[in-house]
């Protein structure tokens, strides 16, 4: 049923699981390796982080790159 602003609404949309299945699969991890890689970052990807959260840190990364943006705020 249409609403009257001509919009579905939710009832309309749904599908059944088994369907839904057919074309939305869920990736298998190949190893216990890329489990892992998937949850923990690597101590690099934590501090370019801490970097971009810090707006004057992440300006000055654009300038004159991220080591040196990092040495210069927590360095």
């Amino acid at each position: 049923p249409k609403e009257p602003s001509g919009s579905l609404n939710a009832d309309s949309i749904k599908i059944k699981k088994e369907v839904a299945n057919a074309f939305v699969k869920r990736r298998k991890r190949a190893s216990p390796y890329e489990w892992y890689l998937e949850y923990y970052k690597s101590p690099m990807e934590q501090m370019h982080e801490r970097c971009e959260n810090y707006p004057p840190c992440d300006y000055l990364s654009d300038q004159v790159g991220f080591a040196l943006a990092y040495n210069r705020f927590f360095g």
